[in-house]
């Protein structure tokens, strides 16, 4: 006869029943297992470096015997600290679920987690654009296919839980983790956010918006450093993206920030973890610890005076699980125990680890690690043409004066430290720069080409003179002269700078990676200045995972391009935009500073931070503003229409436009939808982006793009730090970037100020239609 099946292994069942009863079964141990996590990292030489911050200081001392005793809540990053093949990580895993799941009473395997923010981070994997990329695209579509593609890999290798997207807003364009961001608007942030986390989740893989919350707002762009802004900017910037990803989104997890906002970190705030997560927002994930955040309470923080200390904070303020090892809350039962910690809080966090175990089918009778197969290409074709169309889709074009694309048979000098290395295409948590670095003997696992070799392959070898200039760092001038003299013999010189992204100072870019101010690193600039001194014609190319200033070159080059790190297909996306070959869209997620100096701030500014006229000597203004790019083609925006010149404060409000292909190439405009709130109780942006659409266009077609606007979409932060719809006077901007709106109208919402209850319309439906 068959045997009965335990409550929670039966999949027939009721999730919160079998929830309930395996929580129930288990010890006070076991459920503080659940809660914690083990990383398998390597022991080989090649380590010995830190991957992480002040990671050979962080290793937990419990060795995985002790750690997987009473069960085992995440494994960490089984394929993402060492190269390996797919099958030897895959027989790892085998290896450590099957003694995880031997050493538990009843059998419940571990949440395999692993980063993803650039595709999949392992070895052999496809490296798409860096997330600043995904920004340029404008195109929550297009984000959508290449998460689920990410989600699809990890989970036909056994991951179940993904460290992606991260949802921070751009502050400061001086902060080393711009590069892993969208953006400088929140609702771009939000909207490219929302589409990865349902891309991957419906893959089969969980997950995990990160850092909440304020993380980018810390003082001087340097990363951990505190954060200083008030209640307001954090509700009405740097909080929305997170909650559209959780509301509109479904996200199944959330990883708290390592700052301190006003004074309490992040992981030890009751107010955000709970109050804001779940209480207003209603998430029923699990928020999973930053790595040694739990940790830094009581070393970064001292806001613990031991470990145990800190993890009873942590799991008070509701962080569930602790990563990437368990520290801190290896002394949660005894803290209950000691009567130091309440355990329905355990029970609390347990719950709801084991309710997505069980919804991911990890209790099920069925689930056997052992049926992973060991043919899985994580660098496939089709892969490959996710990368290839995010790469062409990022990459904008500045200015151009006619001398691209490039003129048949002239001769081109390519210089500069970009145009050397394909790593320059790839983000700080690409594996190539997040792992390799480690393994020179290796290579970077997958094939992507420089700028050098694809330019030389499409046009040859007699057109394109490469020389290096400057490194990208290093303060080496010995190659400008070589580059000068290339540049004066050519018809054209193109000059490629920018970042090569690392973790902790050992990249310009990246984690850790922060900058004292905004001119190019090393000496590119005096690379860049040597060139133009040249007379010859000048084609700037900035790669690079943040904006530099360009005000001191950019009216003097002939084109100026910025590719926000590529990816692995980046190198043929640029040859394709120099060329003509790709028609570049790409518009900009920040602005792109005039000067090095002076607080460059994002185009989220009240009117003070905005004008300078009369007050002072420095102008915060953009060279490029943000949402800016142009093509090879032209386009026309026409008939802005608004359907209503009243509305109440719950209502509803209609915005048209035409757009139209003027031009004689085929192509696609993103066209951008903005709000002014002409008087308000508080000082409000000069204009905010609530919605866009990329609408592609042939040859003489034009498209009508509709926009329907909830009043909730006007709401903010007022004097009483209530959410609020004020009535008043606003002012419809519809362009092609926030300095460039041609198309304006206005309404008045009617009605008495309406206080906005949690649930509030957070996205801007848009239909295009064809004319």
């Amino acid at each position: 006869m068959p045997t009965a099946l335990n409550p929670w292994n039966n999949p027939a069942l009721p999730v919160e029943d079998r929830v309930t009863a395996l929580l129930d079964a288990l010890s006070l141990e076991e459920k503080v297992g659940q809660l914690g996590s083990f990383w398998p990292t390597p022991e080989d030489e090649h380590a010995a470096g830190d991957a992480a911050p002040m990671e050979s200081a962080l290793h937990s001392g419990r060795s995985w015997a002790d750690t997987i005793a009473h069960g085992l809540g995440h494994l960490t990053r089984n394929y993402g600290s060492q190269p390996t093949t797919v099958a030897d990580g895959i027989d790892q895993l085998r290896t450590l679920q099957s003694q995880v799941i031997a050493q538990s009473r009843f059998g419940i395997p571990a949440i395999a987690h692993e980063e993803c923010l650039t595709g999949f981070t392992t070895y052999g994997a496809t490296v798409y654009p860096a997330a600043i990329a995904w920004g340029a695209t404008f195109d929550p579509h297009l984000i959508f296919e290449m998460a689920h593609a990410i989600g699809s890999d990890m989970a036909a290798v056994g991951v179940h839980q993904g460290l992606s997207p991260l949802l921070d807003v751009v502050r400061d364009y001086r902060w080393g983790r711009v590069e892993e961001t969208c953006g400088e608007d929140p609702y771009l942030v939000g909207m490219l956010g929302s589409a990865y986390v349902r891309g991957l989740q419906e893959a089969g893989v969980l997950a995990t918006l990160k850092h909440f919350a304020g993380y980018s707002a810390s003082k001087a762009g340097r990363n951990h450093a505190p954060v200083p802004i008030g209640r307001r900017e954090l509700e009405d910037v740097l909080l929305p993206p997170f909650e559209m990803a959780v509301r509109d989104g479904g996200a199944a997890s959330v990883m708290n920030s390592y700052s301190d906002l006003d004074g309490v970190p992040a992981g030890a705030s009751v107010e955000l973890l709970t109050g804001v997560l779940r209480d207003r927002w209603g998430f029923t994930g699990t928020v999973v610890s930053d790595y040694w955040s739990v940790y830094f309470l009581e070393m970064m923080h001292h806001v613990a005076g031991t470990l145990a200390e800190a993890g009873v904070l942590a799991l008070t303020a509701g962080i569930d699980v602790e990563l990437p090892n368990t520290d801190g809350y290896a002394h949660l039962a005894d803290a209950v125990r000691q009567g130091l910690l309440d355990e329905a809080l355990v029970d609390r966090a347990a719950r709801r680890v084991l309710r997505q175990k069980i919804e991911l089918g990890l209790l099920d009778p069925d689930f056997d690690v052992a049926r992973l197969g060991h043919q899985v290409d994580l660098d496939s074709p089709r892969n490959r043409d996710f990368a290839r169309r995010m790469a062409e889709q990022s990459i904008v074009l500045l200015r151009n004066t006619g001398v691209l694309p490039l003129v048949a048979n002239a001769g081109i000098a390519l210089v500069g430290p970009c145009a050397d290395e394909a790593k320059t295409f790839m983000g700080c948590y690409s594996y190539p720069n997040h792992i390799m670095g480690r393994y020179p003997e290796m290579g970077i696992g997958i094939q992507a080409r420089s700028l050098a070799e694809a330019l030389t392959a499409e046009l040859g070898a007699d057109r394109v003179e490469h020389h290096l200039g400057v490194p990208i760092l290093a303060a080496d001038p010995s190659g400008i002269q070589a580059a000068v003299q290339a540049a004066q013999a050519a018809g054209i010189a193109i000059v490629a700078v920018g970042d090569l992204a690392g973790l902790f100072g050992l990249g310009t870019s990246g984690e850790g990676c922060d900058s004292v101010d905004l001119r190019l690193p090393g000496l590119q600039g005096d690379l860049v200045e040597a060139v133009l001194d040249t007379g010859t014609p000048v084609v700037l190319l900035v790669i690079s995972g943040r904006p530099y200033s360009l005000g001191a070159y950019a009216d003097r080059c002939a084109a100026v391009i910025q590719a926000f790190m590529p990816g692995e297909e980046g190198a043929d996306a640029l040859v394709g935009v120099l060329t003509g070959r790709i028609n570049p869209t790409g518009k900009l997620p920040v602005g792109i500073p005039d000067h090095p100096g002076g607080q460059p701030g994002t185009y989220l500014a009240a009117p003070l931070a905005w004008y300078n006229e009369g007050v002072s000597n420095l102008d915060p203004r953009p060279l490029f503003p943000f949402g800016f790019g142009i093509g090879y083609s032209s386009y026309e925006l026409s008939d802005l229409t608004i359907d209503a010149t009243e509305v109440p404060t719950d209502g509803t409000l209609t915005v048209g436009v035409t757009v139209g292909n003027t031009g004689e190439r085929e192509g696609a405009e993103v066209v951008q939808l903005y709000l002014a709130d002409r008087v308000a109780q508080v000082a409000r942006p000069i204009k905010q982006l609530i919605g866009f659409a990329r609408v592609p266009l042939p040859v003489g077609a034009a498209r009508r793009v509709t926009w329907t606007v909830h009043m909730d979409r006007t709401s903010f932060t007022g004097i009483d730090y209530r959410r609020i719809v004020e009535p008043g006077a606003m002012t419809v901007l519809v362009g092609t970037s926030s300095e460039d709106l041609p198309l304006t109208g206005n309404f008045t919402i009617t009605g008495q100020t309406r206080i906005v209850a949690e649930g509030r319309v957070l996205s801007t439906p848009v239909q295009i239609t064809n004319l």
